[in-house]
């Protein structure tokens, strides 16, 4: 849903309908965020800052300064845009695709988000480029949320 390095910049659920953009954060790992939260912000007037709050700003971003991740859950089906020719020569695919958010790996503290396009082939999201569009079709499939039935009881604890 969100890779354990971004488990330190706010998250939230994504929306279906919602754009949504490749974005480096702070932690060095590709995430995706809100185009919205991405545009520049732009100060109503400058303030005159202190030393002290210079060398700080320099090594810790005040809080407003965070981009909120988005999380996707498994099973999701996105639409991705812009993927670079390089890319779509790879991995045998075209220039807009309809993947399927999934995890490749339940190891903890390893990068597992991932794409998977419709030949079968996977990419993490840290292969993907900074910038590429993103579109929530769906998140979740109507199978993965169906109620249990006879031949597939609910899961029961004891």
């Amino acid at each position: 849903m969100c890779d354990y390095s971004l488990m330190s910049v706010p998250n939230r659920l994504a929306r279906e309908g919602e754009e949504l953009i490749a974005h480096r954060f702070l932690t060095g790992a590709i995430g995706l965020a809100s185009p919205s939260e991405l545009a520049p912000k732009v100060e109503a007037e400058p303030q005159r800052k202190t030393f002290w709050a210079i060398v700080k700003s320099l090594f810790a971003p005040a809080e407003g300064d965070q981009v909120c991740a988005v999380c996707v859950p498994p099973g999701a089906r996105l639409e991705l845009r812009d993927i670079p020719q390089t890319m779509q020569q790879e991995l045998g695919i075209e220039a807009v695709e309809q993947v399927t958010f999934t995890q490749i790996s339940p190891a903890a503290y390893s990068y597992r988000d991932a794409v998977r396009f419709q030949n079968g082939r996977e990419l993490l999201l840290q292969h993907l480029r900074e910038g590429q569009h993103f579109m929530v079709l769906e998140l979740s499939l109507p199978e993965a949320v169906a109620p249990a039935t006879e031949e597939q009881p609910a899961f029961r604890e004891g």
